[in-house]
């Protein structure tokens, strides 16, 4: 059994540096020759690692599309993939590669480290170690394995700054697996958008700017869908629908999700024709909206990709 390690860099490969940790080819591919040598890395593997190495808060739609090369180039040769990431934006990684990728035949398992491998204490080995066990029994999909957790990846989400169990997800009933007979490719273009949230006393002319600059918003809305109507949002949002910029609304709550129009006081975003996201997270919606724009220009389309369960991102 091969199993194919696409290494993007992140904290579980930095070291320290004048200006703080910053990633460095070779600690990664170090440990992992290591814990071969001790018989805590059964399987063979193969390391295709990003030129250059990134932290992932400066990572880009583009760096998905490269990861997803990556996987359907070794997808026939490698018995499944770890993927190891910074932990900035990785839950936005992981649920953009489980809309971006069809047909996985293989476990494709996101994981990294809160400190990193080159400091004493590090979490960095642990989840390496995890992460190939994973790769051994998960089913077909896209998972982080973090801190002991398998966890689902178009539902995880990032929940500590600092603390080794960092990331949770809520449960699903279906797997972070798009199914097609075939495996396939959907990449991301690079129309832009905006995570925006409502807050007491906002300025909803920010919104109406957004709407001429952004192809698409992402709306957090308070508890289960409720906005301050009151401020010029139903004039934003109109002039959203009426340009074709869809407006996916979620909660700013960790758990619950939202119900477009249980309270009058959100029943404008239905009124105006904004997306119900359900109980996705935040970094499922922003990728799932990003994949949507990436696939067509038509606002039908786009909506009713939005509007469709792909690969688990909410609960039924």
């Amino acid at each position: 059994m091969t199993i194919c390690v696409i290494h993007t860099g992140g904290t579980i490969g930095m070291a320290p540096s004048p200006e703080g940790f910053a990633p460095k080819t070779g600690i990664v591919e170090a440990e992992l020759d290591r814990l071969q040598r001790i018989g805590a890395i059964e399987a063979d593997f193969t390391v295709v690692t990003a030129s250059p190495l990134i932290d992932s808060a400066n990572a880009t739609s583009a760096d998905w599309n490269w990861i997803m090369a990556q996987i359907a180039a070794h997808h026939d040769d490698c018995a499944g993939f770890v993927v190891t990431h910074g932990t900035d934006t990785l839950a936005f990684t992981a649920a953009a590669l489980s809309f971006g990728l069809k047909g996985l035949r293989k476990p494709v398992v996101i994981t990294g480290a809160m400190l990193p491998l080159s400091e004493e204490g590090s979490d960095g080995s642990d989840n390496l170690r995890d992460a190939f066990r994973a790769v051994e029994q998960a089913a077909p999909g896209v998972w982080v394995q973090f801190a002991g957790k398998l966890l689902h990846g178009a539902r995880v989400r990032k929940s500590h700054s600092v603390a080794f169990d960092a990331f949770n997800a809520s449960p699903t009933d279906a797997a972070p697996l798009r199914a097609a007979e075939t495996l396939g490719i959907f990449e991301y273009g690079d129309a832009t958008a905006l995570i925006a949230a409502v807050a007491p006393g906002m300025n909803a002319s920010l919104i109406s700017y957004a709407v001429e600059q952004a192809a698409g918003i992402v709306l957090r809305c308070y508890g289960s869908g409720t906005v301050p109507e009151g401020l010029g949002l139903r004039k934003a949002m109109l002039q959203a629908r009426d340009t074709g910029v869809p407006v996916l609304a979620v909660s700013q709550c960790a758990e619950g999700g939202i119900s477009l129009g249980t309270y009058a006081a959100g029943a404008m975003l239905a009124q105006t024709g904004a997306i119900d996201g359900r109980d996705m997270t935040v970094e499922a919606a922003y990728a799932k909206l990003l994949h949507a724009l990436s696939q067509s220009a038509d606002p039908a389309t786009r909506r009713e990709i939005l509007e469709t369960r792909l690969c688990g991102e909410w609960a039924l």
